[in-house]
């Protein structure tokens, strides 16, 4: 079988335990195991300009997957990262235009950056290697690689949403990004809805022409599939059980019969956060029942501390927080705990055990793995209840949570006071029908399907272009 090679913005490199990675990364390092492979990106380090050398990359060899690294200077990360992956792009694929920041420096510095990965690429490739690139990061990777006359198989698969043509085709470069796009031989989609939205943008472009799942547009042909992304939820159970460490005793005991909800996320507008704590109020506003007995905990770990949208939701919270907690709250009790803090992922996974409701309430989400690891986390027997947000890829599958509108407040409320007096027995049963959506939809099952979808593209779809 060809060798699998791997293209990321961030790459993980291997630290010897299996349990403290991630799940995406996890079924990308068993995916390039299988047929020995190459993960190739972005080590997270920042060179003072001037200092990068274009041959420097860290090659590292271990458990048969060969790493290799490199840094970005300071202008590079500025431009292509800060500026347009994450002021442009994040932005407008989780619909919020008026955050978009566009400057053609940095749209420039954004393609100057992926041609250079695509060149620094080239030395290691083998002619029937098969490249999988993942992300918003590398949208124009593909057409770089082809300009330097790479025929290998190229797929991609964005993790995020992809918005609709009207959102879409604001962005000034949105006719370069689609040619692009084009470039690659299999687009994959979190949802069925992501694929559409873009399908429905190159229509708008160009005239398309589908058959299937295989489409001819600007002069190439390429297929797309939808492959929602899963975890591996016996790992997750695995971590959740057990003894506790000795603060979370504490916790449960200080938490007597109180039932304790829970939220946990980066910090990022697109998570709803600040319509999640309103929705909170209007519970403890309009059913005063539960006041006293209940506790929220919100884990906010910063992210891209240094853009300023999420210094302004950080200040947000914190003042949300302090209000609603010196409206509600008494000299016994906390109504609401917000964390900018980061937490082990094993301890969180306990800490989902331990709690009666997770609310996962994203504004956009191209999937949300923290529903499924909460899904995943809780106790067969007494299990806690998610509400998650219709806007979430993840909705599409677990629709046995309690589904709801982040943006009506009071629907949220309403579904909270449910969650709260829900019996054991429909708890159960909700849980039952989400663990058999996990187990089926794993993290295995992702990656297998879109590599063998990647893999049987056929020679005449990939030289028509």
């Amino acid at each position: 079988m060809s060798r699998l090679v791997v293209v990321s913005n961030r790459i993980a490199l291997p630290t010897g335990s299996k349990s403290s990675a991630g799940g995406l990364t996890v079924g990308i390092v068993d995916a390039l195991k299988t047929t020995g492979g190459l993960w190739y990106g972005w080590n997270g380090e920042i060179n003072e300009i001037g200092e990068e050398d274009e041959d420097d990359l860290a090659m590292l060899d271990h458990d048969g997957i060969t790493y290799a690294s490199f840094g970005l200077d300071q202008n590079d990360y500025d431009l292509y990262y800060l500026q347009f992956s994450n002021a442009v792009l994040w932005p407008a694929f989780h619909y919020r235009l008026d955050l978009v920041n566009f400057q053609r420096e940095a749209w420039e510095g954004y393609c100057r950056v992926n041609t250079r990965l695509a060149e620094r690429l080239l030395p290691l490739l083998q002619p029937d290697d098969v490249l999988w690139i993942h992300d918003y990061h590398l949208l124009p990777f593909a057409a770089e690689l082809r300009k330097r006359g790479v025929t290998n198989r190229i797929g991609f698969f964005l993790h995020i949403p992809f918005p609709t043509p009207e959102i879409f085709n604001a962005l000034p470069p949105h006719q370069e990004l689609l040619a692009m796009m084009c470039e690659y031989d299999l687009l994959g989609f979190q949802t069925d809805s992501d694929r559409s939205a873009f399908l429905d943008s190159v229509g708008q472009l160009t005239p398309l022409v589908s058959t299937d799942n295989v489409h001819q547009a600007l002069g190439h042909t390429f297929s797309t599939g939808v492959y929602p992304i899963g975890i591996e939820p016996d790992s997750i159970k695995q971590m959740a059980e057990g003894p506790l460490p000795p603060k979370m005793v504490a916790m449960k005991k200080d938490l007597g019969d109180a039932k304790n909800i829970i939220a946990c996320e980066r910090l990022d507008y697109s998570k709803g956060l600040p319509e999640r704590f309103l929705a909170y109020e209007a519970l403890l506003e309009h059913y005063p029942q539960h006041r006293g007995n209940i506790r929220y905990s919100q884990i906010a770990p910063t992210s891209r501390g240094d853009v300023q949208a999420y210094q302004d939701i950080r200040h947000q919270l914190q003042t949300e927080a302090g209000r609603i907690n010196g409206n509600y709250g008494t000299l016994g009790w906390t109504p609401l705990y917000y964390l900018n803090q980061h937490f082990d992922r094993r301890l969180l996974m306990k800490i989902f055990r331990l709690t009666d409701i997770g609310l996962v309430t994203p504004l956009r989400d191209g999937m949300n793995l923290v529903a499924k690891e909460y899904v995943a986390a809780q106790d067969p027997d007494d299990p806690g209840v998610l509400i998650l947000s219709r806007f979430a890829g993840a909705a599409n599958e677990l629709t046995a949570a309690l589904i709801v509108n982040p943006y009506d407040r009071d629907e949220v409320a309403a579904a909270l006071d449910q969650a709260l007096t829900m019996s054991r027995t429909e708890r159960i049963s909700r849980y039952n029908d989400m663990m058999a959506v996990l187990r089926r939809n794993d993290i295995t099952r992702w990656r297998t399907d879109y590599l063998q979808d990647l893999r049987a593209v056929n020679a005449s779809q990939r030289s028509s272009g």
